[in-house]
């Protein structure tokens, strides 16, 4: 099973998308929690709040997800992933 997540930072509020097949394992990448040598979007912004999951979906291949990925990333997806962040 492979998810894709939308995380959205505590303190800036900005967002990022990803995909993977182990959530809790990545949120604690995302958050400095587990230790990367890789530099990332995310890891700019440790000390600076939390990266918490606000959206997402499962899939049964890394194939579906990761055109998922793809399609939450552009302008149209964006702006559903920006809906769902503003919904009360």
């Amino acid at each position: 099973m492979f998810k894709v997540y939308v995380i959205q930072n505590s303190d800036s509020g900005k967002i990022y998308i990803g995909q993977t097949s182990d959530i809790s394992k990545r949120l604690k990448y995302h958050n400095g929690i587990k230790k990367s040598k890789e530099k990332s979007y995310t890891s700019k912004n440790i000390g600076k709040g939390f990266w918490n999951v606000v959206y997402s979906e499962d899939f049964e291949t890394r194939r579906e997800a990761m055109k998922r990925e793809k399609e939450l990333k552009s302008s149209k997806g964006r702006s559903f992933v920006k809906s769902i962040i503003m919904r009360p």
